[in-house]
């Protein structure tokens, strides 16, 4: 039954008084409002000249553009640009095309200063004019490193915390977040966390209070379902109604459109296992249209703002019942969880659907975390002991006997090392986490990897069988013109797939709906046990679909009226995604950074199937792996989440998945850089398409480390400014249009007017001279991005769009 305590022992104390909750966009403030001394600046000034004078960093304009400033004394800026941003393709050059830079203005390079945490533009730039811009061209983009060296980082490697030279990742600055490395615990902002688990074939919501991390709560136990099975989730089922507003969602979504007359079911949009058509979309966007079972399509995005405004209502509905005096919902921290190989689009994605369904809103986007599946999942078995495990390690084939009961946490060390298998209804993610003591964080040591062999891989190895015995085009028809009774057909299979074992005896039976052999038998002219025999006529040989067998040989029709599954047929059906499964992990731990586990845990739902048991444990036993598996498997990412939520910073360090960067202009180079790079203007010669890197494939990144660019409006009333970017698999991408380099998503950074009479603003500065820095994170689960005014020290409204192509 639904665990249900006095509403006293579950509500935070009444005198919790939750922070102010934090902002995205929070301006940067230095520590104190200390400057350097006027001895300090004219001291770097000398150095700063004495690097101009060894060839300093400069401007370039587009080519194309008229009226390019040149600055009158070679003293204020001598030297060729060291890469500059390339500029979104706002214009069109007739020399380079589309490839070259749009809207470049002269820009004076400056140097910055570091005084007692607060930085100081270095003067001289008044004297520098606005360039007259081209057609249309509306930005200019100055690319700055910074170059103080109490604040530079030390270049370093790829793989490690610190970044290289091109691609200064600096810590959070004092206002925003400490350093990672020296980061205390905070009073927490908000009163409680709610973890929504959305899941390809089941989902679910758990909560616990800020006055009791640890203690979570699951969601109350969902009416209905199938005999047999824990129903802490609801099946991650969808129904709207004809006019396409939200009927049900979960158990009694399914079961109202199982009961549906056949004719009226064709007019009712019933969604199911779509998680997986976001992962699987190319090309992404807020117009990807998902299809229901009976064709008609609907933006995904209304799709998965339903399922998760459903949950929203659920969960707050418990929480008020339970506690009511919370504070409002405002306190509540969100989680969403997503497979850790999704890319940025799909975790974006998740996120505007959850402004749509109203669990936050954009003004407060960091009340909602997206979390990483097998992070989760990590989170939660770091901290399990031994009997709350099935050691398959430790049993003998057959045997139920357990191993021997001692603490994971008295045999976990320093540096130890463990990989987590999340194993889900449409995905398989793999990470590698390595423990930090003493406060239990947690180290990512390989990118996260996978691919789609969830569970529906079985369920479409099922239908790949029946439709060699019943012809493909006739399941193609029934499922098209009675969508009810094939998801009846497909809760057959699903009940009796849970009940699959290596070595089980007895055969299963799947019942086959009337509906199914009533159409086919006014469809092909003859029953279904005629269509069996056939087919094991035109199938002899069960060796012939090698090196998987769907053999019909295996598959019998019964008296009862039922399909009579062999235990090899039904095994067969899991061999290709099992086999998926057990090629990644091999090829996970064939990698050098990744020697030395010792822990190897399968979670997910699909983790429960002991036909995936048996084979995981066939195939790793012998590498010295302690294959484990969480009692309440299916929810170990459920409870992750919400530890998660309550403590973010768990997991200090992340490998990027991918190389990102933009486009620049580099200082052309004979023999180094190929011929149809070469842009020449006013005399100069220049490398366009230059992919300047900002975090490399496989790069350790700490959580809260910056990457830090400079931008400068165009003009003084410029409203919003735009730089593309780019990302590859390849670490050692050298341009923009390498192959596998592509455009991935746009910076944007929306401005304040500027002073409408011209007049300095509030630092001094000269008019139409306004600097804004950026400050990306590639740390976190989501690449997150804030920005400020130089010249006022306010924020500017600053987003990544990974979603509009």
């Amino acid at each position: 039954m639904a665990w249900s305590p006095a509403p006293t022992s579950r509500c935070p104390p009444a005198n919790l008084s939750p922070a102010p909750l934090p902002t995205l966009h929070s301006p940067s403030r230095p520590r104190d409002g200390s400057t350097c001394s006027t001895r300090e600046v004219a001291a770097r000034l000398v150095n700063h000249r004495r690097e101009e004078q060894e060839g300093g960093p400069r401007a370039l304009g587009a080519a194309g553009s008229p009226g390019l400033y040149h600055p009158k004394s070679r003293d204020s800026a001598s030297g060729a640009a060291s890469s500059f941003l390339k500029a979104s393709a706002l214009m069109s050059s007739p020399e380079v095309g589309q490839r070259t830079a749009a809207g470049l203005v002269q820009y004076h390079h400056r140097k910055d200063f570091l005084g007692r945490g607060r930085r100081l533009a270095w003067p001289g730039t008044e004297g520098l004019e606005q360039a007259e811009m081209a057609s249309g061209a509306t930005l200019e983009l100055l690319l700055r490193r910074s170059s103080s060296p109490e604040r530079s980082p030390v270049p370093s490697p790829p793989g490690s915390p610190r970044t290289q030279e091109s691609c200064g990742i600096a810590p959070l600055t004092p206002s925003q977040s400490p350093k990672p490395e020296a980061r205390t615990p905070q009073q927490a902002s908000f009163s409680v966390v709610v973890a929504i688990d959305f899941g390809t074939t089941s989902s679910g919501y758990a909560f616990s209070f800020a006055s009791d991390p640890e203690a979570i709560h699951m969601m109350r136990k969902w009416e209905g379902g199938d005999p047999g099975v824990a129903h802490q989730k609801t099946p991650t089922c969808l129904l709207l109604t004809p006019e396409g507003a939200f009927h049900s969602f979960g158990y009694t979504a399914r079961d109202y459109y199982h009961d549906l007359d056949p004719e009226e079911a064709r007019d009712w949009l019933y969604f199911e296992k779509f998680k997986m058509k976001i992962h699987s979309a190319t090309d992404l966007t807020l117009k990807t249209q998902l299809e229901a079972v009976n064709g008609k399509k609907m933006p995904a995005l209304e799709v998965f703002a339903h399922a998760l405004r459903f949950f929203k209502e659920h969960a707050l509905q418990e929480l008020s019942e339970q506690c009511p005096s919370l504070p409002g919902k405002d306190t509540v921290r969100w989680v969403l969880t997503v497979p850790a190989i999704w890319k940025q689009p799909a975790k974006q994605f998740m996120r505007e659907a959850a402004y749509l369904a109203g669990l936050v809103s954009r003004e407060n986007a960091e009340q909602l975390l997206i979390a990483l599946e097998p992070e989760a999942a990590s989170v939660y078995c770091r901290k399990l002991r031994l009997h709350q495990l099935l050691d398959l390690s430790s049993r003998a084939p057959g045997s139920g006997r357990l191993g021997e009961r001692r603490s994971i946490d008295s045999s976990f060390r320093q540096g130890d090392r463990y990989v987590v298998a999340d194993c889900g209804g449409g995905t398989v993610d793999l990470t590698v986490h390595q423990l930090e003591q003493p406060h239990g964080t947690l180290k990512e040591l390989y990118k996260a990897s996978g691919g789609p062999y969830g569970a529906v891989g079985v369920d479409l190895a099922f239908e790949q069988l029946l439709g060699r015995i019943f012809g493909e085009d006739f399941i193609a028809t029934f499922k098209r013109q009675r969508p009810a009774a094939w998801v009846d057909l497909t809760i057959a299979f699903e009940a009796r797939k849970r009940t699959a074992a290596p070595h089980r005896a007895g055969a299963l039976n799947i019942s086959l709906p009337f509906s199914f052999i009533d159409f086919y038998r006014k469809q092909r002219g003859h029953n279904v046990e005629t269509a069996l025999r056939r087919s094991r006529t035109r199938d002899p040989d069960p060796w012939a679909y090698a090196p998987f067998i769907y053999s019909v040989n295996f598959v019998k029709w019964s008296s009862q009226g039922m399909l009579r599954m062999s235990c090899e047929a039904m095994n067969e059906l899991f061999q290709p995604t099992v086999s998926g499964i057990i090629q990644h992990i091999e090829a996970l731990l064939s990698r050098p950074e990744v020697q030395g586990v010792k822990l190897l845990f399968l979670v997910g739902g699909f983790a429960e199937s002991a036909v995936l048991q048996h084979a995981v444990q066939a195939a790793l036993g012998t590498r010295g792996l302690r294959v484990v598996v969480p009692h309440d498997v299916g929810l170990t990412i459920l409870k992750g989440a919400v530890l998660f939520g309550q403590a973010p910073g768990v997991v200090r360090v992340r490998r990027s998945p991918l190389t990102y960067g933009v486009g620049v202009l580099n200082r052309f180079v004979a023999g180094r850089h190929p011929p149809d790079k070469l842009l020449v203007r006013d005399g100069r010669r220049w490398c366009t398409d230059v992919f300047e890197r900002f975090v490399a494939a496989e790069q350790s990144v700490a959580l809260g480390e910056e990457v830090r660019r400079s931008y400068c409006p165009a003009r003084p009333g410029q409203r919003r400014v735009l730089i593309n970017l780019y990302c590859c698999a390849a670490e050692d991408a050298r341009f923009i249009t390498d192959p596998g380099v592509r455009k991935c998503g746009a910076l944007s950074l929306e401005l304040e007017p500027a002073p409408a009479d011209g007049s300095p603003d509030a630092a001094g500065a000269p008019p139409g001279r306004r600097e804004i820095r950026a400050a990306m994170q590639f740390g976190d689960t989501e690449i997150k991005v804030t920005a400020v005014d130089v010249s006022t020290n306010r924020s500017v409204r600053a987003a990544i769009d990974f979603l509009s192509n």
